[in-house]
């Protein structure tokens, strides 16, 4: 156990020196917005380009990867919605919202960290793929459900165009494009520009972990046990069994994929959660789940190393 503790440990230490300086007043919030906005995007789309352009695409592109993690992250979304809006009358907004939670990975700023600490080069590989389930399937679903619940008279074509330009703009979508294109086309970068997008990718797990420190200063739960723990307890419990199920069920799984997914799938939910959540006035309620899943996570994230180590998952030294 000890040798888990040495694992997560640092990470959630790199997690409470942000907290710490914005306890102190150190740092502003502002400031933090500014070095969340450089791993948004500057260091998260450099560290996909280098995973898709330094490894062969047939090694980088996993089919059985993207169909066990993608088709895991749907199940638990949709019970999620089902509960939601069956069980307990929230609207089609709210149970979207609710489902998103549940089933998106904070992969760049925690999974990814994580798992380059565990496994590690790979760990890149692991993260452009759950960028593309995240920011292809996922997001994209609970967005367009959440506007066609706000928007009831659009229609589906009118939101499915504004969600799909709004996620045009993403930087991490920008960055897959890019590696993805670089590496069909087997095109080198200038050493220079190599050079560059290596230090930006180098820099983005620690800078990751010091921004969710620094935005989980101040945050309340009050009023919110039921949603946020059930939020929670999707995200941190749900969706690394519905993962780990839908590959039990593939035939000859490689068990380096699993290992990979089951890291990504305990992270906690994605750190713009409340920033999704507050056009349809969930931003309170998202913001609570995002700080408990994030302390959570420093369990359930070590029981899970625990227990894929006891199960020949990962090396015992």
């Amino acid at each position: 156990m000890l040798e888990i503790l040495a694992i997560t440990t640092p990470i959630f230490l790199l997690i409470g020196m942000g907290y710490l300086a914005m306890a102190s007043r150190l740092i502003n919030r502002e400031q933090v917005q500014g070095i969340a906005t450089f791993v948004l995007y500057f260091a998260l789309p450099a560290l996909v380009i280098r995973a898709l352009t330094q490894n062969p695409l047939d090694e980088v592109f996993q089919p059985q990867y993207l169909l066990a993690y993608g088709l895991g992250s749907l199940v638990v979304f949709g019970c999620a919605l089902l509960l939601g809006m069956r069980f307990q009358r929230k609207s089609l907004s709210e149970g979207a919202i609710q489902a998103l939670g549940v089933s998106a990975s904070n992969s760049g700023f925690v999974g990814y960290p994580v798992a380059a600490m565990v496994i590690g080069s790979p760990a890149a590989v692991f993260l452009a793929l759950n960028m593309l389930i995240e920011n292809l399937l996922i997001i994209p679903a609970a967005l367009i459900l959440a506007e066609m619940g706000r928007q009831s008279g659009a229609g589906f074509a009118t939101t499915l165009r504004k969600t799909m330009l709004r996620l045009a703009r993403n930087p991490i979508l920008i960055g897959l494009v890019v590696g993805l294109l670089l590496a069909v086309t087997d095109t080198s970068l200038p050493s220079p520009l190599a050079r560059s997008i290596d230090m930006l990718a180098n820099a983005s797990g620690p800078a990751a972990l010091f921004v969710i420190g620094g935005t989980l200063y101040g945050l309340q739960v009050r009023g919110m046990a039921l949603d946020v723990s059930q939020v929670v307890v999707g995200k941190l419990v749900l969706h690394p069994l519905a993962v780990l199920g839908i590959f039990l069920l593939i035939p000859d799984h490689d068990p380096m994929l699993l290992t990979g997914a089951l890291l990504f799938a305990c992270a906690p939910m994605i750190s713009v959660y409340p920033l999704l959540g507050h056009r349809y006035g969930m931003a309170g309620v998202n913001a609570a789940a995002l700080m408990v899943g994030t302390l959570g996570a420093f369990f359930t994230l070590s029981l899970a190393i625990w227990l894929m180590t006891l199960n020949g998952l990962l090396p015992t030294g």
